[in-house]
């Protein structure tokens, strides 16, 4: 009999990644298979987010659960930024968890799973060249780091705490992890970075070749088979002239771009040390729109930073309707422990905060409503990734709509041409072209 292994894996992409390379570990070296239920597991790991506060806080309520309803002898583990934010804090507060791994700390899996108690936090860990077991959640795209860590300074994020400073995977490892990748049937790969387009600042050593992001994807679009290449996230500041032209020129990178922009006003911009205007990110989208006009480009959004005027947020508004994004990720400011901004004293009010981030928000549904209904009748190939419990299949196009058609699972894998027949406000079904 195996033993079982439950994982939850909360916040972004990079997270997903770790949780993959943590589970191949487990698998290859020490005999778990995974399981959907968190009661038959002899192991459970939490894989945490600490970008913002309100997963903090779930965090202790969804161990107190997990240590009720795990059966006699289970070990649970906490993963992630938070662990590595908190550390020994967790033990303390949790004495039931068994163990705390950092987000710079996946490949110690193995070692902290036989130490009761174990702590291994150390954000300045390099594992930019450790050779991790291989296992994907799906076979059909590749999520592959191209980077660890993060060297901004932005003044409400926490993640240069949890995750160190930034190192590039060498470009070798990475294109061969690619080609591993197609090798066993993918046709997309996914590169995960805190800023993808920083690629090639620092490596490990001196003696790597410096290669910066827009060649890293040069050289990985010469795989054979391979068919698409998304990434996230890039960071506006480092988004180029030679960036952009090879976005818009290479048909293997799909047309997505995810362009954090956080506030739309100069002043806060610079009170956040993004590093860029309100000006230079409108012409990095104007760039981008005339290189690339069918691109889709999504956003993060932060309302209510501390000092944001009324004036402030109407610089926000005024972005959003210039470029019309195609899909917002917005919230309150929440301030993290060792930042820069949880000591800044002009905090804005609670329901100011909470009437500014409902009002941009609706915004963005009224202008999406209206910019979907474009999409009724037009074509596109779709790459099918999901099997629905409905018996649709989903996939998605290009420039990165979700679609869904009546069909089982030999759609799989496949590109096919579909015409949009329904619009949704997050997916739209469609009836494949013939």
């Amino acid at each position: 009999m195996s033993k079982k292994l439950f994982i939850e894996t909360l916040g972004c992409a990079m997270n997903s990644r770790d949780s993959e390379h943590m589970i191949a570990a487990l698998k290859e070296k020490e005999g778990y298979e995974t399981t959907d239920d968190m009661k038959n597991a002899d192991l459970i790991l939490i894989n945490t987010c600490s970008v913002r506060e309100k997963p903090v806080a779930k965090l202790f309520s969804e161990l107190g659960v997990f240590n009720k309803k795990k059966k006699e002898g289970a070990k649970i583990g906490v993963c992630g930024c938070t662990a590595s934010h908190l550390g020994e804090e967790i033990i303390k507060r949790a004495p039931y968890v068994s163990f705390v791994l950092g987000a710079r700390n996946v490949s110690k899996i193995g070692e902290v799973l036989h130490k009761d108690k174990a702590v291994e936090v150390d954000i300045n860990y390099d594992e930019s060249e450790f050779a991790f077991d291989d296992f994907r959640t799906s076979p059909y795209k590749a999520y592959i780091n191209i980077s660890i860590g993060c060297d901004k300074q932005c003044t409400f994020c926490i993640v240069p705490k949890t995750r160190g400073e930034e190192i590039s995977i060498p470009d070798e490892l990475i294109v061969r992890e690619a080609q591993r990748a197609v090798d066993n049937g993918a046709k997309e790969i996914f590169l995960l970075g805190q800023n993808v387009n920083n690629y090639g600042r620092r490596f490990s050593s001196s003696d790597h070749e410096k290669v910066n992001f827009t060649e890293l994807l040069r050289r990985l679009s010469k795989i054979e088979g391979l068919r698409r290449i998304r990434f996230t996230s890039p960071h506006p500041f480092h988004m180029d002239d030679e960036f952009i032209e090879e976005f818009a020129s290479n048909p293997k990178i799909c047309k997505s771009m995810h362009m954090p922009l956080q506030s739309g006003s100069t002043k806060v911009l610079k009170d956040m040390k993004r590093g860029y205007s309100k000006e230079w990110f409108l012409n990095r989208v104007q760039k981008l729109r005339e290189h690339c006009p069918e691109v889709s480009i999504s956003t993060d959004i932060i309302v209510a930073f501390p000092g944001e005027s009324e004036e402030d947020f109407e610089d926000t508004i005024d972005v959003m309707k210039q470029v019309k994004f195609d899909q917002i990720f917005s919230f309150k400011y929440s301030p993290r422990p060792e930042t820069e901004a949880q000591h800044y004293s002009d905090v804005i009010d609670p329901e100011v905060a909470s009437d500014r981030l409902s009002y941009l928000q609706a915004l963005q549904t009224e202008m999406l409503d209206e910019k979907n209904k474009t999409q009724l009748g037009k074509t596109y190939e779709v790459y099918f990734e999901d099997l629905n419990a409905d018996g649709y299949v989903s996939g998605r196009t290009d420039n990165n709509l979700v679609v869904k058609v009546k069909g089982s699972e030999e759609l799989l894998g496949e590109f096919c041409d579909v015409k949009i027949t329904k619009i949704g406000r997050t997916i739209f079904t469609g009836e494949i072209v013939a």
